[in-house]
């Protein structure tokens, strides 16, 4: 099985920016789709951005389209969160989660599918 740990979280104004990290243990990266999900307070846990096993096709929510950017590196066995712009609405847990799948391309934005999940990183953006 695969361990996810995030990093990178922290406090930010709006307008600023961060990069989250998500590195992986136990399994080798390469096997899995990858996902960002965050959970804000009251809130659902929602869909972020997703990325293909290889790392060429990528899925957004409609509210991070344009200043967020998931990007992979295999052979690190870490995915990462681009984030700029950040927003206070943009306040969550941030979770990664791996997804088990022979499929090289395909992206998926539905939380059932991921099998694997970090133990989220707090993001908090002031306005």
């Amino acid at each position: 099985q695969v361990q996810l740990v995030e990093s990178g979280g922290g406090l930010v104004q709006a307008g600023d920016s961060l990069r989250l990290s998500c590195a992986a243990s136990g399994r080798t990266l390469r096997n899995y789709a990858m996902g960002w999900f965050r959970q804000a307070p009251g809130k659902e846990r929602e869909f972020v951005a997703a990325i293909a096993r290889i790392g060429g096709s990528t899925d957004y929510a409609d509210s991070v389209k344009g200043r967020f950017t998931i990007s992979r590196d295999n052979a690190k066995d870490t995915v990462f969160l681009q984030m700029h712009s950040l927003k206070p609405e943009d306040t969550a847990v941030y979770y990664c989660a791996a997804r088990d799948t022979s499929a090289l391309t395909i992206t998926t934005s539905h939380e059932r599918l991921y099998g694997y999940w970090g133990q989220g990183t707090q993001v908090t953006v002031s306005s």
